[in-house]
């Protein structure tokens, strides 16, 4: 099958990589001229474990290739996918004017009946006016399909590959035969291809999104709890998680949640509800107890040290989450912003975020080459993202390299009788 993808930023990427691994012809298209180059050359600009391997294959056996002519590759494909941006108003709206911009090229390229598929995260009613547009700008057939990615950054080619399920949104026959069609290769062990209508697949990718985000901020809540009480949210959460009604994943207290998806999703939902005149209230209250979180290492600083001035704290994790180098609304961002403000100095350390953090935070704190060295001279280490390679750390090197012994812990990869057993005065979330 030949397949257009329209954005190579995170979901365009992978999908296109992955419809190509799968034996399928895909252009990739992006106006941006120089990452073109880049994706062309065989650079990724982004890390995604596994990403660059099946790129570079499919670019060799000549399944992808990537391109800034999008009339083009609309000529050439059955199938147009939409993935780009929906970045997020003031008011918490997504912003649709690139998913309507691209609609409307598409259609002015048509040369016969394609399926435009929206694979962008959009609210409900998107396909609805993506059809308007093209309808506007021609007199060719099509359909468009709603059909919402659920990738986890780190993991992204493996759900891509091997889904919980598909989620397609179609309403008229011969589209949901060419989509199911297309997800027929990764679904063979099993995963549900769910065919629905587009306003209900547009919402079920933001009430999955919605729900994990509200997870994350119940547990939170409960490790907050358990500090005030002296109970140990680890046994909670495992005991909570044992009920099969509930299960154990998305119960990991921590610093909150950030990412390109829960903030972004959980504020658009809300957003799209009231346009209704409904209050969303339970995610009112998970995005404030997120916002709330992110506070929670700097304020355990600030009780163990009074005022932070002169003080030099070293930062493991800089991404919002491992396996990636993605920062936006990183738990590291609030917690270096408040350090620096409070007079404080911060040497920083993330397996693949730098380039990332020297766009955020330029000269203004210290990148070292590696978790250790973060540490020499630190009055305290703040741990933010939960990386690997940072659960098995040399303890009695730590501790020769510190000014003081005391680690905050915002994602618990350590038990309070490790620590103290190594001699670390130790701050961890809902243990304490």
């Amino acid at each position: 099958m030949k397949i257009a993808v329209v954005g190579t930023g995170y979901v365009g990427l992978v999908a296109g990589a992955c419809f190509a691994e799968s034996g399928n012809d895909v252009i990739c298209i992006d106006k941006d001229a120089a990452k073109v180059e880049t994706l062309n050359a065989g650079d990724m600009p982004i890390y995604e474990p596994g990403l660059e391997e099946i790129v570079r294959r499919n670019r060799q056996e000549g399944r992808l290739s990537f391109t800034t002519d999008l009339p083009a590759a609309v000529r050439e494909a059955a199938i147009a996918f939409i993935a780009v941006g929906t970045p997020q108003g003031e008011d918490g709206s997504a912003d649709l004017s690139h998913v309507l911009s691209v609609a409307r090229e598409i259609a002015r390229a048509m040369n016969g009946y394609k399926v435009i598929v929206d694979k962008s995260t959009v609210p409900v009613g998107t396909s609805r006016k993506v059809a308007d547009v093209i309808r506007s700008e021609t007199s060719h057939p099509f359909s468009v399909v709603s059909n919402p990615e659920f990738l986890k950054q780190g993991a992204a080619i493996e759900d891509f590959m091997k889904p919980d399920r598909v989620v397609i949104g179609a309403e008229d026959e011969q589209a949901r035969r060419i989509m199911l069609d297309l997800y027929e290769p990764f679904t063979r062990t099993g995963a549900p291809i769910m065919v629905m209508d587009c306003a209900s697949a547009e919402l079920a990718k933001y009430a999955a999104n919605a729900m994990l985000a509200t997870r994350i901020s119940f547990m939170n809540e409960v490790a907050n709890v358990c500090e005030l009480v002296g109970a140990d949210v680890d046994q909670v959460r495992k005991a909570v998680g044992s009920d099969r009604r509930i299960g154990t994943s998305f119960l990991f207290p921590g610093v909150g949640y950030g990412g390109s998806c829960f903030p972004k999703d959980v504020k658009a939902m809300m957003h799209f509800a009231s346009e209704k005149n409904y209050e969303f209230k339970i995610l009112e209250a998970v995005e404030s107890v997120n916002a709330c979180q992110k506070t929670r290492l700097f304020a355990k600083m600030q009780q163990q040290f009074g005022d932070m001035k002169g003080r030099t704290v070293a930062v493991w994790g800089l991404a919002f989450k491992p396996k990636t180098d993605d920062m936006r609304e990183a738990p590291s961002i609030p917690l270096i912003t408040a350090l620096l403000e409070a007079g404080a100095t911060v040497q920083a350390y993330d397996p693949e975020a730098t380039r990332v953090a020297k766009g955020i935070f330029g000269d203004r704190i210290t990148y070292t080459q590696n978790n250790y060295d973060a540490l020499k001279g630190a009055d305290c280490l703040a741990i933010v993202t939960e990386w690997n390679e940072f659960r098995r750390p040399d303890f009695p090197r730590m501790k020769s390299l510190m000014r003081e012994p005391i680690v905050f812990d915002g994602r618990n990869l350590f038990t309070p009788e490790q620590m103290k057993q190594h001699g670390f005065r130790y701050h961890s979330i809902g243990r304490e």
